[in-house]
């Protein structure tokens, strides 16, 4: 995961001499998870043959037909990668190749795998996806988390003047202490092996959770008048 961003904090400045703001001063917290946003599948093929021609066509063939499909489904030229390899071993001719594909649609990915393992059988070998967030998306997790984290400590801010029958005020001091952030839910059993893993378990597994915890002070304004209390 990356690296816990720095700490945030926003100050108002203090109280005009001779007057003392009177002070609710909490603390508030909030999680939240977000589902990996693309998934990479492997698809590797090769073939030997006693001409290089007969190796070379054999593997081109299948690329072609790999890559348009992926095409076809909406996956970008910049989210397929193709890497070969040919050599050869006394007489035979080996021509391997990796294809590398993004998804950023799973349903999308889920028909490419099933059409590649229908047309092309065993002449291919496909990984099972690997799911991870871009740095996009972890960013606006952590966001969204410290959002919450401070409209809670408001809410619960607001509750405790509303006991008193005072209003609450503008915030004083808002300050992030603490955020934290792990993949996986920390009671999800763990499968000794990775490939009997369900899709659903992967993805699962490759949730990224954060969690953010809020101090603030806020002023208090006076007692709150009836439409406040209504509200």
């Amino acid at each position: 995961m990356a690296p816990t961003p720095a700490r945030a904090s926003a100050e108002q400045g203090r109280a005009p001499p001779g007057r003392r703001w009177r002070e609710v001063r909490v603390s508030g917290s909030a999680e939240l998870s977000a589902g990996p946003d693309r998934a990479r599948v492997s698809v590797w093929l090769g073939c030997r043959k006693v001409t290089e021609e007969a190796a070379r066509t054999s593997v081109t063939r299948r690329i072609e037909f790999i890559t348009h499909r992926a095409r076809v489904r909406g996956v970008t030229k910049e989210n397929i990668t193709v890497t070969e390899d040919f050599s050869r071993v006394e007489n035979i001719y080996q021509m391997e190749a990796l294809i590398c594909i993004t998804f950023s649609d799973f349903g999308k990915m889920q028909e490419v795998c099933k059409l590649l393992t229908e047309k092309l059988g065993t002449s291919v070998t496909i990984s099972p996806p690997n799911f991870y967030h871009t740095p996009e998306a972890l960013d606006t997790l952590r966001r969204q988390v410290c959002v919450a984290a401070v409209r809670n400590t408001r809410g619960k801010a607001q509750e405790v003047c509303q006991l008193f029958g005072q209003s609450l005020g503008r915030p004083l001091l808002i300050r992030e202490e603490e955020t934290k952030e792990w993949e996986g839910h920390v009671d999800s059993p763990v499968s000794n092996s990775l490939d009997s893993l369900t899709l659903q378990e992967r993805i699962q597994n490759a949730t990224a959770y954060a969690s953010c915890r809020v101090f603030a002070v806020f002023e208090i304004r006076g007692k709150a008048n009836k439409k406040n209390k209504l509200l």
